[in-house]
C-alpha cells in the first residue's frame, strides 16, 4: 500500500472513526483501525464488535492495499503533524519478539512528512473484523435536523444495565409517514416521532442499540443531507448513511415493552412554564443530595385570590442544609405533590431546550408526563419517588 493524504483530512477522519475503538479488550485488534487504500481514496475503519463506523478521505493512491494500525498511537501521531501532504507506504519488515526475543516478520506503515518520519507496526487486514455490510435494501431518508433532535430527546433514557438488553437499546418504529424512537429504563420512557420524507408501504419494527444511536448524533452535526436509513433483509444490521461517514450497527433481537401502556391517559394537575426557569431550579436542587436519589420534590399551587400558580421546588440535605426555589406556572386543576429524582428531571428538561414544557400529574404515587407546550412530537414520563 502506498498513497499520499492530506494531514487535516485524516485527522478528521480518525476523530470520526476513533468513537467506534474499543479502548481497553481482551481483543486486541479492536483497538486498531483499519486502512484500505483504493480507488483514489482512503477509507478508514473501525468496530467495537456491535457498531462499525466507516469514513474516506480522498488520497493519491499508488498502490491499492489494506492494514490494521494501532488507533492510539496513530492517531496522536497524525494530530502531531502540521497540516500539509502525508505519504504512507506499507513495508514488511522484522521486529525481535517481545516474549522469545526471535525476528518476527510484520507490517510496517511508514508515515512521512517533509523530513520527519515514523513507522508503525501494522497486522494483516484479514485479522481484523469483517465490518457488516447491510446488503441491498431500500433505504429510508429522513431529515438530518429532525432525526438529531429525536435522538437528543430519547437516547439518554436507554438503560445502561445489561441484564435486560431490549432496554440498552431504542425501539425504532418506521411507520406510514412517521418514525417513532422510543427508550426506557424501568424509571423513565421517552418517546419522539419525526416525519418521514417518504411514506412506508408497511411498518418496520428494530431495537437499535442506543450507543450507536449515541455515536450517529455526534457525526450529524455538519449534516444538513437527509440520512438514508437502510435495514438488512435479514433483519439483523441496520445503516445510516451520512455525507461524513457510515455507520453500521447489529440490531437487538427481542422485544420491547409496549411502551403505549406506560403513558398515563388522564391527569389531575397540568402545570405549563418555562424550561430554562424549570431546569435553573433543578440544578440547583441537585446541589441539595439528601440520599442517593437526589430527591426532588415538587409543590404545584394553583392560583389563589392573592398569588399566581406556581411550582415549588423542595429540597433537603441532611448534612448539608435545605432549599426552596419557587416558579411561576400556570396550573391546571388541583394542587399536587410529586418528587423525582433530580438527575433524572435535569435529563429531561435539558433535552426539552428553550420554551414551555407542560408537566401532567395524578397523584403522588403517580408518573410525571412532560412535553414541550403545544406540540405532541414528544412524551417523556418520569417515575415518582
Amino acid at each position: 500500500m502506498q498513497l499520499s493524504v492530506a494531514q487535516r483530512d485524516l485527522k478528521r477522519g480518525l476523530s470520526i472513526v476513533g468513537r467506534a475503538v474499543v479502548k481497553r479488550s481482551t481483543f486486541p485488534i479492536t483497538q486498531s483501525v483499519l486502512l484500505t487504500a483504493e480507488d483514489s481514496c482512503l477509507r478508514l475503519s473501525a468496530t467495537d464488535l456491535t457498531t462499525a463506523i466507516t469514513h474516506t478521505v480522498p488520497a493519491q493512491v499508488e498502490v491499492e492495499g489494506s492494514l490494521a494500525i494501532p488507533a492510539r498511537q496513530f492517531s496522536a501521531l497524525v494530530r502531531g503533524l502540521p497540516e500539509g501532504r502525508i505519504d504512507l507506504t506499507v513495508e514488511g519488515g522484522a521486529v525481535e519478539g517481545e516474549n522469545d526475543g526471535k525476528n518476527k516478520d510484520v507490517q510496517v506503515l511508514r508515515i512521512a512528512y517533509a523530513r520527519r518520519e515514523a513507522r508503525i507496526w501494522g497486522q494483516s487486514a484479514d485479522d481484523f473484523p469483517s465490518i457488516p455490510t447491510v446488503g441491498e435494501g431500500e433505504p429510508i431518508y429522513v431529515d438530518s435536523d429532525a432525526l438529531k433532535k429525536a435522538l437528543g430527546r430519547v437516547v439518554f433514557a436507554a438503560a445502561t444495565d445489561e441484564t435486560r438488553p431490549v432496554l440498552t437499546g431504542v425501539l425504532t418504529e418506521f411507520d406510514n409517514d412517521h418514525l417513532t424512537l422510543a427508550a426506557a429504563d424501568g424509571f423513565r420512557l421517552s418517546v419522539h416521532t419525526v416525519p418521514l420524507r417518504t411514506p412506508m408501504a408497511e411498518k418496520v419494527s428494530v431495537i437499535i442499540p442506543a450507543r450507536a444511536y449515541f455515536e450517529l448524533n455526534r457525526l450529524l452535526g455538519d449534516q444538513t443531507d437527509p440520512v438514508a436509513i437502510t435495514i438488512s433483509p435479514s433483519g439483523t444490521q441496520v445503516l445510516f448513511r451520512l455525507k461524513a461517514a457510515d455507520v453500521v450497527s447489529q440490531i437487538i433481537q427481542g422485544t420491547f415493552p409496549n411502551y403505549q401502556q406506560l403513558i398515563p391517559k388522564s391527569y389531575t394537575t397540568r402545570c405549563e412554564l418555562e424550561v430554562t426557569e424549570f431546569l435553573q431550579a433543578a440544578r440547583v436542587a441537585v446541589v441539595f443530595p439528601g440520599d442517593r436519589r437526589g430527591v426532588v420534590r415538587l409543590s404545584m399551587i394553583g392560583t389563589g385570590e392573592s398569588e399566581s400558580g406556581r411550582i415549588v421546588l423542595s429540597m433537603r440535605d441532611e448534612q448539608g442544609g435545605e432549599g426552596m426555589w419557587g416558579i411561576d406556572a400556570e396550573v391546571e386543576g388541583e394542587a399536587g405533590k410529586v418528587a423525582f429524582n433530580g438527575r433524572y428531571l435535569t435529563d429531561v428538561l435539558s433535552a426539552l431546550g428553550n420554551g414551555k414544557v407542560s408537566l401532567e400529574t395524578t397523584s403522588p404515587s403517580s408518573p410525571g408526563v412532560f412535553r414541550p407546550a403545544g406540540s405532541d412530537d414528544f412524551t417523556h414520563v418520569l417515575m415518582p419517588i
